[in-house]
């Protein structure tokens, strides 16, 4: 009915089997209860008839033998019950009880004191064999009433499990339908507490596909749209030079322009060839990073690049530590791209300056520059949006969108508010990649860009 790995059938089980022990329990400890109480009113009748027959016959009473279980002269019936004296020298002189059977009829019978000096006991025996069937036939309605129960539990935990279980089949179903037309978001204010922050993640990740999506038609449809262009350019100007003969200048010009063209094409492809690379790291193994480390590890390499172009990179970097696990090539994604960005817009002599922050509990990095500043109307983490007048096929800041997906980081450009020409690109990454690491000399010293050995899947 249920595969083994089912989460209804290990409910179903554990349900059953517990409320099956439960009431397999109530059940014996209530037979067990019951079945005291009958044979404690059957002794406490037995031990008034007893003290009510000694008080109206005891002068009548004979001499009793002293040999053990021997009737005296008075023995005789009591409605439904054998009454007789004997004589017990194995027991204190105290009412007791004995239960037996003979000739396989149930009987108990009481011993009540008579005469203490000469061990003298009053026997009145009963037979209870109504007492007995009557608990058989509360042993045998418990057992009809457990086997009704158990069907009753089993039809309740069916469909508790169905209730309980409706909201992630409800989850399951929307994510089984999930294309790229329709991407509609689980509604949680409808889920059960227990689920909604499934249903939320479930509209992250819808978040992401949607985003993915639309990137990538972006970016398929802006590669035709980038690639096409040059190549009807370079077309265009191969047939007007052929039209006629022309001078050994002018093919030579041809040549160049179509070996610029074919540059600026390969840098393009290039990039989509490190989009697909970048998706291939969003799989690799995350590792502890000491982030503060890192950054400063990469501004060092950095800061050789600026130097060739005249410029100065400026590191302004707080707290001292901080730790979080991810993958440090998805980090060197957004880095490396928001300096070059800055290193391109920043004019000779001026400052790129890399700065970090805790805001609360997360970790803010910011690349300040010096440019002329973006339009902020622009989208300019879409595919093939450029910055400026300046070179480039436009995937940078994409790229970089990609990997702050991939690692739970928020990005952002905007204009500075200093007063001062420029852009500031942040990334905010979340204090949900912490991990605490101590701030002894060692734990700074190992692995590259402040990687520590130690990694996590």
């Amino acid at each position: 009915m249920f595969s083994e790995k089912s989460i209804k059938r290990k409910f179903l089980i554990q349900l059953v089997t517990a409320s099956a022990v439960l009431i397999l329990i109530f059940s014996v400890i209530l037979y067990y209860y019951i079945k005291i109480q009958v044979y404690d009113d059957v002794s406490a009748n037995l031990k008034k008839e007893a003290v009510a027959y000694i008080e109206n016959t005891r002068s009548k009473l004979p001499f009793v033998s002293k040999k053990g279980d021997i009737g005296g002269a008075i023995s005789g019936e009591f409605g439904a019950d054998k009454i007789s004296t004997v004589i017990r020298i194995d027991k204190k002189s105290e009412p007791f009880f004995e239960q037996y059977e003979k000739n396989g009829v149930p009987y108990i019978t009481i011993f009540y004191p008579y005469n203490k000096a000469r061990s003298s006991f009053l026997k009145i025996e009963r037979d209870i064999s109504g007492t007995k069937a009557l608990l058989d036939k509360i042993k045998h309605s418990i057992i009809i009433a457990n086997l009704l129960t158990f069907l009753l539990i089993f039809a309740y935990a069916m469909f508790l499990s169905e209730t309980l279980l409706y909201p992630v089949k409800s989850i399951n179903r929307k994510i089984a339908r999930l294309n790229e037309n329709f991407l509609d978001k689980i509604d949680t204010e409808t889920l059960p507490d227990e689920y909604r922050s499934l249903g939320e993640s479930v509209n992250k990740l819808i978040d992401r596909i949607h985003n993915f999506v639309k990137y990538q038609k972006e970016l398929f449809i802006g590669t035709a749209h980038e690639l096409k262009t040059p190549l009807a350019v370079m077309k265009t100007k191969n047939e007007v030079t052929l039209i006629k003969d022309r001078d050994v200048e002018t093919y030579k010009e041809t040549l160049r322009v179509n070996n610029k063209t074919i540059d600026e094409m390969n840098a393009m492809i290039g990039s989509i060839l490190d989009i697909g690379r970048q998706e291939g790291a969003q799989f690799d193994k995350p590792v502890e990073v000491d982030l503060v480390q890192f950054i400063k590890d990469k501004a060092k390499d950095f800061e050789l690049i600026a130097r060739n172009k005249k410029k100065t990179i400026k590191v302004d970097l707080e707290p001292d530590q901080y730790c979080i696990i991810t993958q440090p090539s998805l980090l060197t994604h957004i880095l490396q791209n928001f300096v070059q960005n800055a290193l391109k817009f920043t004019p000779e002599g001026g400052t790129v300056t890399i700065k970090t922050r805790l805001i609360g509990d997360d970790f803010k990095i910011e690349v300040i520059d010096e440019g002329p500043g973006i339009d902020e109307s622009v989208d300019l983490f879409a595919p093939f949006k450029r910055l400026g007048n300046k070179s480039g096929a436009g995937l940078g800041l994409f790229l970089a969108k990609g990997a702050a997906d991939a690692i739970g980081a928020k990005l952002d450009l905007k204009n500075r508010k200093d007063g001062k020409s420029g852009a500031v690109a942040t990334a905010i990454i979340s204090s949900k990649n912490y991990c605490p690491m101590g701030e002894s000399p060692e734990n700074k010293r190992r692995g590259l860009f402040g990687v520590l050995k130690r990694d996590y899947s």
